[in-house]
């Protein structure tokens, strides 16, 4: 039998029918080819000209019945991946009809208190067909056993799930603040996802490392990837010191990045944070499989960058940043909109910034070739920089005994907020320009049709939860949480038991409320 002939690769060219090969060398070493280690020029062979990356506009707003409106909404308009926001009390594990969540339900994301919820929220999107990007981390381990629930009742298994669980605690410690446990057990949590999710759910990346609310806080584009895979190595450690083979979970490790409007900067710290994670995966952990060394990763553009004053330019801004994110070879983008620096964005803002992407990717040319920044000796200049100030900060932190040890030293709360004054000094001086904002600054103001979220979401999911709470197996649910506490008590794998409690209709503040009896609640030393 003959074997299958190979497909003939797609021609690209030029407005002016100039040939676009694959690659091309300069100053780039012809030993970092794309697709192979340590792959400076990406992870794939053919990058952008195979696949576009997975075009993820941030959702999620209100009730759930809201949130699956603006799903579809997305979707028919051509994103190409789900990506979900929550709300305060879900992210730190309290249920709507509780006065800690007053006044903060359905406001910065959507309410999800119970498995009706979820069921909602994707009512008539096919889980197995669609991939999803969770932006939560304190209750990760709920909201995935939701979802999970969601999909067996759409009748997908769990084998054949795919997307992401932010699920990162570390830099919630460092810069974001909804933690809800000490650091030991949250980290346990993950542990328990990430060994869960290799043995049931092998196509969930359980993990986003996350160095875009670092960045956000005031980091440098070095601090950005020195802390994210500072980070990395700790979480890779405890799964390792649990029993696992590094080549069993680390191909399914992925990252989450920012990306600011210096460009040239931004291209080469994704260059440099692939090269650096590819060492440290083999050379300290000794992984055989190349997947494992791959820096998978996730861009958002810069929230902090945008204006409420003159709008229309973050428009311009998120354009660049995007294309940045871009030639820095990202798996998948969200781009910002225009008035998020006003408010949650309107379908028409949302749009906007998804034909963005769209743009970047069917009108610039620029995924015609694979790596095509490879070779600009500015660009040279900045990795070699970028990695020679990132490695020193990573022995520095080793020095200091990792990054638990770091962050309860705060260390990289210190380093974040020197930074972040230094910007701050820099923008009330004028030294730093900020276009609209401390420069060409125009009086007359843009009239904007802003997104709001009034108390009544609020009002309306309270009610729900204590309907739920009235007709569901209370008997049933009080089994299933006493054993998730047996079991947080010893070491078992929790995950089992809160997919049980789910199923159940627990609540997400009963199983927190479970797991704070058992680990107590993290209260921050004051750092100065």
């Amino acid at each position: 039998m003959k074997g299958k002939k190979p497909e003939r690769e797609k021609e690209f060219f030029t407005d002016s029918n100039i040939p676009v090969k694959r690659t091309y060398y300069n100053s780039t070493p012809k030993s970092e080819e794309p697709g192979k280690y340590p792959f400076t020029r990406g992870i794939h062979e053919n990058m952008y000209r195979e696949r576009f990356w997975t075009m993820r506009q941030y959702s999620g707003f209100g009730d759930a019945v809201h949130t699956n409106k603006r799903f579809k909404f997305m979707l028919e308009n051509g994103q190409t991946g789900l990506s979900m926001a929550f709300d305060l009390p879900t992210q730190i594990g309290y249920d709507p009809d509780t006065s800690a969540a007053e006044g903060e339900v359905g406001k910065v994301g959507v309410s999800i208190a119970s498995l009706k919820d979820m069921m909602t929220a994707f009512d008539g999107i096919p889980l197995g067909k669609i991939s999803t990007s969770m932006t939560i981390n304190s209750t990760a381990s709920t909201l995935l056993s939701y979802y999970i629930a969601v999909g067996e009742s759409q009748g997908f298994t769990s084998e054949q799930l795919r997307g992401t669980t932010q699920n990162d605690i570390l830099k919630e410690y460092i810069a974001r603040n909804t933690y809800i446990y000490p650091p030991k057990p949250s980290m346990r949590l993950i542990g328990d996802m990430i060994q869960y999710c290799a043995q049931k759910v092998p196509q969930w990346y359980p993990i986003s490392i996350s160095g875009y609310h670092m960045r956000e806080a005031g980091a440098t584009a070095v601090q950005e990837i020195a802390f994210t895979l500072a980070n990395a190595i700790e979480y890779i450690q405890t799964c390792l010191d649990r029993g696992l083979k590094i080549d069993d979970f680390a191909p399914r490790l992925s990252f989450f990045f920012c990306c600011t409007i210096e460009f040239f900067e931004e291209v080469a710290k994704f260059r440099v944070a692939r090269k650096i994670y590819a060492k440290i995966l083999k050379e300290k952990f000794h992984a055989k499989d190349p997947k494992s060394m791959q820096l998978k990763f996730h861009v958002q553009t810069s929230g902090e960058s945008l204006t409420a004053q003159q709008p229309d330019n973050n428009i311009v801004r998120v354009a660049i940043q995007s294309m940045a994110a871009v030639l820095g070879g990202a798996q998948s983008l969200h781009t910002n909109s225009r008035d998020e620096a006003l408010a949650l964005p309107t379908e028409e803002s949302a749009k906007i910034a998804l034909r963005t992407q769209q743009i970047v990717a069917h009108e610039s040319g620029m995924t015609k070739t694979v790596d095509p920044m490879a070779g600009s000796h500015y660009l040279d200049y900045l990795c070699d920089e970028i990695e020679d100030r990132t490695w020193q900060y990573l022995k520095k932190i080793e020095k200091i005994g990792g990054s638990l040890k770091a962050i309860e030293k705060g260390f990289f709360q210190s380093e974040i907020r020197q930074n972040a004054y230094r910007l701050k000094k820099e923008i009330d001086s004028n030294q730093r320009i900020i276009v609209g904002v401390n420069k060409f600054v125009d009086d007359s103001t843009q009239s904007q049709n802003l997104l709001k979220i009034d108390d009544s979401i609020g009002i309306k999911q309270a009610k729900e939860i204590k309907k739920i709470r009235s007709t569901r197996d209370n008997k049933k649910v009080e089994g299933c949480l006493s054993k998730m506490k047996k079991a947080a008590e010893k070491e078992e794998n929790l995950m089992p038991y809160i997919l049980a409690s789910v199923k159940a209709f627990a609540t997400t503040g009963e199983i927190s409320n479970t797991f704070r009896e058992v680990f107590g609640e993290y209260r921050p030393k004051e750092v100065f």
